[in-house]
């Protein structure tokens, strides 16, 4: 398998995970995010928004769908940005999972743009 299959099929294996986590159980992410579900009940809407979103680029990923590559880069790059402007205002731990988690997705995201 090249390199840019494996860079795509990772990418698509951690949407698809933090895409349904989003999506189906909410509730776990905003407490991951050092969030109360109960105080924030907002949160879990935005977080089931972007559930949906992140499945919806696996599948496309998976799929290897031809606008899934020119996309999933910025997309995943603003991702790190909002990424980096929430670990601002989250303990040290969170913030650093929440930021290394999207510049994973970005990088993994250039090289299957790279080498495709």
């Amino acid at each position: 398998m090249r390199l840019a299959d494996t860079a795509r099929t990772a990418l698509a294996g951690v949407r698809l995970v933090n895409g349904a986590v989003g999506l189906f159980t909410p509730e776990v992410l905003a407490r991951r995010l050092g969030a109360d579900p109960e105080e924030n009940p907002a949160l879990l809407y935005a977080l089931r928004l972007f559930g949906v979103r992140t499945i919806v680029i696996a599948v496309q990923l998976h799929r290897r769908e031809p606008t899934a590559l020119r996309t999933a880069l910025p997309i995943h790059a603003s991702d790190t940005l909002a990424a980096v402007l929430l670990a601002r205002r989250l303990p040290r731990r969170q913030g650093a999972a929440v930021v290394g988690i999207s510049a994973l997705n970005t990088l993994l995201a250039l090289q299957a743009r790279r080498t495709s």
